[in-house]
């Protein structure tokens, strides 16, 4: 059990560093971002699909079947996500934004960040609790998928009129409930039996949703065929990593 919570702290530790990828697109010119951002979002599109059906999906039905049960929890993971992004659009100000007066978006969004971070955090916890290369093969498409949102998350301070500084450490400070999401999990896992049975396929479901509905929806933005066809080969490619990490177990 030592060894579970050592791998999962550790794990959802480096999720929520990434959150500070802000300082690395400081040098960076936008316009060329911009441009391959999209490969990452595609990749990490896949990541996701593949966790789901590769590692969680399995893992949830091999005790119990695919039954009603399964599924409803499925479905919690992905109604939860959709209330959740109905939640950080609610809201718009038309006040000009400045570093006195940050646009109400930017409070939304760390708010919805952080309830975000704190169910992968639930998600990778019930994942190390079901097996280390199950928790593994998470973390690594958390991790693919936080990539590309961390950025945008930054940029979404910035334009709301945040200092730097202030966005950096406000999006790590969202990126912390990771941390106590996982530890919710794992000590969950100690006192409520079966409680495996409830996370896993509701992390599957939260994943399915965020790649079909946030991710895919972005690359379908892009009408030129050899970028179409660059997404395809990144999706593909998430999908193959899922898949590779098999060989952990």
């Amino acid at each position: 059990m030592l060894e579970t919570w050592l791998y999962a702290l550790v794990s959802v530790i480096i999720v929520s560093l990434i959150s500070l990828i802000g300082l690395a697109t400081i040098s960076i010119n936008t316009e060329s971002f911009k441009k391959y951002v999209h490969y990452l979002v595609s990749f990490s599109a896949g990541a996701l699909m593949g966790d789901a059906f590769i590692h969680l999906l399995p893992e949830a039905v091999k005790d119990h079947g695919f039954g009603i049960e399964i599924s409803a929890y499925i479905l919690f993971g992905i109604l939860l996500f959709f209330i959740i992004e109905k939640f950080i659009r609610w809201r718009h100000c038309h006040v000009p934004t400045s570093e006195q007066h940050p646009h109400p978006v930017a409070i939304i969004n760390l708010i919805g960040d952080a309830v975000h971070n704190f169910i992968d955090g639930l998600i990778i916890g019930a994942s190390y609790a079901v097996s280390i290369p199950v928790g593994i093969a998470t973390t690594v498409a958390v991790i693919l998928h936080e990539i590309p949102q961390e950025i945008g998350d930054f940029g979404i301070l910035i334009h709301a009129g945040f200092s730097r500084k202030k966005a950096l450490v406000t999006n790590f400070l969202s990126a912390l409930t990771a941390v106590l999401g996982t530890i919710v999990a794992l000590t969950l896992t100690s006192y409520v039996e079966n409680i495996s049975l409830f996370l896993v396929p509701f992390g599957a479901g939260v994943f399915i949703y965020i790649s079909g509905s946030d991710l895919i929806p972005e690359l379908h933005k892009n009408d030129g065929q050899l970028d179409s066809f660059i997404e395809l080969i990144f999706f593909i490619m998430g999908i193959v990593i899922m898949a590779s990490l098999l060989l952990l177990e």
